[in-house]
């Protein structure tokens, strides 16, 4: 369908409802979202549907900059300073037991739950890392144990 000056009719009312989605129906970030949101907490998806809600709606990059004001000032939530220092992400040590299925059950649906559902990136990072190391032959973890021993000989 064209319109009388060649354009096509539909690209600009698909356009028109995009735009009125976005600032009708999409919700705007909580703060808990927009805390996490600075501290990259959140999985891609998620950063990207707050950064287009911070160009649609200039109250949120206020609300977002009264955070920020608030961490510089030093005052700090319960929530925060929890998401700040990842006092719910499993040690190193128990993502790796995790991985080789030495986890009490409680504890490995845990980890589960928080990698899988809550999306933890730092947790998720661990696992790869560790599953690459896991899959590395013999002789590259000899070489790199060996590494380790040589450059740490002079403080034994």
């Amino acid at each position: 369908m064209n319109t009388e000056d060649g354009n096509q009719a539909f690209p600009s009312v698909y356009i028109r409802v995009h735009r009125w989605f976005l600032l009708h129906v999409m919700p705007k970030p909580r703060q808990n979202e927009l805390e996490a949101y600075l501290d990259e907490a959140l999985p891609p998806d998620e950063m990207a549907r707050i950064e287009h809600a911070l160009r649609r709606h200039p109250e949120c990059v206020e609300q977002l900059a009264a955070i920020n004001a608030r961490r510089d000032a030093g005052i700090h939530t319960l929530g925060e300073i929890w998401r700040r220092h990842r006092l719910s992400c499993p040690t190193r040590g128990e993502l790796g037991s995790y991985l080789l299925g030495a986890l009490p059950d409680e504890m490995a649906d845990y980890v589960a739950f928080h990698v899988g559902a809550l999306g933890c990136r730092w947790c998720q990072a661990s696992l790869n890392d560790l599953r690459q190391k896991e899959a590395e032959s013999p002789e590259a973890v000899e070489t790199r144990r060996r590494k380790y021993f040589q450059s740490s000989a002079g403080y034994l």
